[in-house]
């Protein structure tokens, strides 16, 4: 019987990770027909649609299901989203930041408000988060594409802002309307990165309690399982213990 429940518990595990990444799978779709209708089809020419076909390709987006997305972008009678960004605090007065795509604004500020509620946190005006942010362009490489020394030369060379070395990634930061080309002229060098894209970046983290910051992370968790929300952003940090039982 050991055996049996094992069993079910590697199918439910498998069965809960299939379901989160073609839920991940449909909202890169999401980003790459949008990307593509508000553009040319064409990612040599559309930077946002190039770096949604990145995104996607990280994630080991299958090529048909990139290619549909594109093609969706120029069928008639297509849902049009519309993007809306939603500003909040959560415990512990952490700003978040939730970029979303949707085709019912109505239907998607009653969720994410409700998400925001239920977690006590509470749903703020725009601009009231995002000052504490910087919008920059976020181009990523894995750590084993080049030193942290021939990253960091690389990255004055492209005309990047800043270079972050860590044991996973590189991480480098451009002005927005740079990221295209600062993105290029890294990809001369090193190949396609792992992604590139406009985030929001925290100014300051704020650190939280154990029990805050669990709540917190269901908060996140919660928003990012939302179908309409794309991406999201909070200026904490976690402690060593949550990051443990996170892993565990």
């Amino acid at each position: 019987m050991a055996g049996h429940s094992q069993f079910k518990n590697i199918m439910y595990r498998k069965g809960a990770q299939d379901k989160k990444r073609a839920k991940m799978f449909a909202k890169l779709a999401k980003e790459i027909t949008v990307a593509a209708k508000m553009g040319l089809p064409d990612p040599e020419y559309n930077p946002r649609l190039r770096a949604a076909i990145q995104a996607a390709r990280a994630e080991n987006m299958p090529k048909d299901n990139i290619e549909r997305a594109i093609k969706r972008s120029t069928d008639q009678g297509g849902e049009n989203y519309e993007e809306v960004r939603y500003e909040g605090f959560g415990p512990g007065g952490i700003g978040v930041i939730v970029e979303t795509l949707t085709d019912n604004r109505n239907r998607t500020a009653g969720e994410v408000r409700a998400i925001f509620t239920k977690n006590g946190g509470n749903l703020g005006e725009t601009g009231s988060v995002s000052f504490m942010f910087d919008r920059l362009g976020l181009i990523e490489y894995p750590a084993d594409a080049a030193s942290a020394d021939a990253m960091i030369e690389a990255a004055i060379d492209a005309g990047a802002d800043d270079c972050q070395s860590g044991p996973e990634t590189h991480d480098l930061y451009s002005a927005p309307d740079a990221l295209h080309e600062v993105s290029k002229a890294l990809e001369a060098r090193f190949g396609e990165p792992r992604s590139a894209r406009i985030v929001w970046k925290p100014q300051n983290t704020i650190s939280l309690d154990d029990e805050k910051a669990e709540t917190v992370l269901k908060m996140l968790e919660a928003l990012d399982d939302n179908d309409d929300v794309q991406q999201v952003y909070a200026n904490f940090e976690m402690s060593d213990s949550v990051l443990e039982k996170m892993s565990a």
